[in-house]
C-alpha cells in the first residue's frame, strides 16, 4: 500500500532529463510561459525607450533638414555673388575683380572661384551636421576628432605637393594674377593661357605646344597682357638725311595710322617720335614708340614698319640696315678691280710654265761608223 502514493507522486512529478548516450544532459525545451515572459519584457523595453528613439530620430531629421537647406541657400548665394562679380568686374582690377578682358576668362575665373567657395561651404556645413548626428547617439567625439587630426596630418604630409598646388591656384585666381587669353612667363614655361585650374594651368607655347604647369611650381609670373603694352620701332637712315624731313614723314605716318580701323582701337595713345636713339658714322637710328592694347604690340610694330617703309620710299628717304646698300657698292669703285690676279705662268720655273712650253723635236743622231 505504501508503494501507490510513491508511484502517483512519481507520475505527477516532472520528468527529469534523461541522459544521452554520450553522458551529456539534453537542453530543456522553453515552455509557453517562458515565451510569454520574453515577449512581455521586449514590449516593456520598447515602451520604455520609444520616446527616446522618437526624440533622437526627430533630432537627426531636423539636423539633416537644416544642413541640406542651409547648404542649398549658401551655394545659391555664392553663385549669385560670383555672377555679379563677373558682370561688374572693372578694368582697373581689385581683390576679387581684376582685369577681365573677355567672356572666356571671366567665365573660367568665376567658375573656379565659385567652385572653391561652394566646396568649402559644403564641407563645413555637412561636416558640422555629421558631428551633431554622432553626438545625438551619445558617441564620444574626442577620440574621433583626435584620430581625424592625426589622419589629416598624415594625408597632408603625403599629399603636400597637391595641397601646395591647390592653395597656390586658389590665391592666383583670387588675386587675378592671370587669366585665359593672357600671355605670361611662368619661369618654367611661357605662352598664352588657354585654361586656368585650381591645380594646373594650361599654356600654349609660341610653336603651338601645350604646357601643363602645376601652380605650386610657379615662383614668379610675368604677365604680358595686363595693363598696356609698348610698340617700339627703330628706323635706321643714312647720316646724310635731313632729320626734319624724316620726322615730318614719321609724323604723317603716325597721324594717318591713328585714324584708321582697326588701329585706332589697338592704339591706346599717340604714336610718338622719340628722337635720335644713336648716331653712327654712316647711319643714325630714330626711335618711334606707341602705347597699345595688351598683347597687340607686335601687330602694331609690323604695321608701323610697313607704313614707314612705304612712306620713306615715296619721300626718297633711304633706309639702311646692317649690310651695305647696293647703290653704295655700285657708286664706290673697287681699287682692286684694275689689278690683275697673279699668274703662275709668270714664273719660268713653275711646273705650269714647263708644261705649257712647246716640245722641241729631237733629230736622231747619225749612226757611228
Amino acid at each position: 500500500m505504501s508503494s501507490l502514493p510513491a508511484a502517483v507522486s512519481a507520475a505527477g512529478a516532472s520528468p527529469s532529463p534523461s541522459p544521452s548516450p554520450s553522458g551529456s544532459t539534453a537542453p530543456a525545451v522553453p515552455t509557453l510561459q517562458d515565451a510569454q515572459e520574453s515577449a512581455t519584457n521586449a514590449a516593456s523595453w520598447v515602451e520604455q525607450n520609444w520616446s527616446t528613439w522618437l526624440a533622437m530620430g526627430l533630432q537627426i531629421l531636423l539636423i539633416v533638414a537644416v544642413a541640406v537647406a542651409l547648404r542649398a541657400v549658401v551655394r545659391r548665394a555664392i553663385s549669385k555673388l560670383i555672377d555679379r562679380m563677373g558682370r561688374s568686374a572693372q578694368v582697373d582690377g581689385g581683390a576679387l575683380g581684376g582685369l577681365l578682358v573677355n567672356a572666356e576668362r571671366r567665365r573660367q575665373r568665376s567658375a573656379a572661384i565659385g567652385s572653391v567657395l561652394r566646396s568649402v561651404a559644403s564641407f563645413l556645413i555637412l561636416g558640422t551636421a555629421a558631428l551633431m548626428v554622432l553626438g545625438t547617439f551619445k558617441i564620444n567625439l574626442a577620440p574621433l576628432l583626435a584620430s581625424a587630426g592625426v589622419a589629416g596630418v598624415a594625408i597632408g604630409f603625403g599629399a603636400r605637393n597637391l595641397v601646395t598646388d591647390f592653395l597656390s591656384g586658389v590665391f592666383m585666381i583670387l588675386e587675378d594674377q592671370y587669366g585665359v587669353g593672357d600671355v605670361i612667363d611662368a619661369g618654367v614655361a611661357s605662352g598664352e593661357v588657354i585654361e586656368v585650374g585650381l591645380r594646373v594651368t594650361k599654356l600654349r607655347g609660341a610653336d603651338g605646344e601645350i604646357w601643363y604647369v602645376r601652380n605650386g611650381e610657379v615662383k614668379r609670373i610675368g604677365n604680358l597682357s595686363q595693363g598696356w603694352a609698348t610698340a617700339g620701332v627703330d628706323v635706321t637712315v643714312k647720316a646724310s638725311e635731313d632729320l626734319d624731313r624724316v620726322k615730318s614723314t614719321l609724323d604723317e605716318v603716325a597721324e594717318k595710322m591713328s585714324k584708321e580701323e582697326p588701329w585706332n582701337e589697338l592704339l591706346w595713345g599717340q604714336i610718338e617720335v622719340l628722337g635720335l636713339d644713336s648716331v653712327l658714322i654712316d647711319s643714325m637710328v630714330v626711335r618711334v614708340s606707341a602705347r597699345t592694347m595688351p598683347g597687340k604690340s607686335v601687330t602694331v610694330e609690323r604695321e608701323l614698319r610697313w607704313r614707314i617703309k612705304r612712306a620713306f620710299d615715296a619721300a626718297s628717304i633711304r633706309i639702311v640696315g646692317g649690310a651695305t646698300a647696293v647703290e653704295d657698292l655700285e657708286d664706290t669703285p673697287d681699287p682692286a678691280a684694275a689689278v690683275a690676279a697673279p699668274s703662275v705662268y709668270s714664273n719660268a720655273d713653275s711646273p705650269q710654265t714647263a708644261a705649257a712650253s712647246p716640245l722641241t723635236p729631237q733629230r736622231p743622231s747619225p749612226p757611228a761608223k
